[in-house]
């Protein structure tokens, strides 16, 4: 399973800043660093009042995600 973690904020308000996170079970590390951009671009046109600062994409293991 890989992970893209970002940290969104709202746009109004640069204090609300949260870690966030899509979970994938079909793409690798390298699939997902590829194509991480465009998953946020699809999260960030539901949320519009959000901005991304930052992102990475990292294995996790099944018992992590259910944390």
């Amino acid at each position: 399973m890989i992970e893209l973690l970002f940290v969104s904020c709202l746009s109004a308000e640069p204090a609300s800043c949260r870690d966030r996170s899509l979970i994938f079970t079909d793409m690798s590390v390298m699939t997902c660093m590829i194509h991480g951009q465009q998953e946020i671009a699809k999260w960030l046109a539901r949320y519009p009042k959000e901005t991304v600062r930052e992102w990475i994409c990292r294995p996790i293991e099944q018992r992590q995600a259910e944390a």
